[in-house]
């Protein structure tokens, strides 16, 4: 059940041997890869746009990772408290 099933061997395609040329190669001749989808074009209302929802991600955040900064700040301090509390209570036995 979870062994791997490979295909037959005799399925892989049989590599062409090519003639080898003499002489100078032509260079092949690339051109740009035609793009079907559309082009992004920025008005200045959707420039303003996307400032203003980066802006306000920043925002949100900054706030979660400063609230959670000062979640750790406060569990450690709660900690120090009971821990000098505990070690006053077992000094004075």
């Amino acid at each position: 059940m979870f062994t791997p099933k490979y295909p037959p061997q005799d399925t892989a395609p049989v590599p062409t041997a090519t003639a080898p040329t003499t002489g100078p190669v032509p260079a092949p001749v690339t051109s740009a890869p035609v793009s079907n989808r559309p082009t992004v074009q920025l008005t200045p209302g959707s420039t303003l746009a996307l400032v203003a929802c980066g802006g306000a991600v920043v925002l949100v955040v900054g706030a979660v990772l400063v609230s959670m900064l000062l979640a750790v700040a406060i569990t450690a301090t709660s900690v120090a408290v009971c821990a000098v509390t505990i070690r006053s209570i077992l000094k004075s036995r």
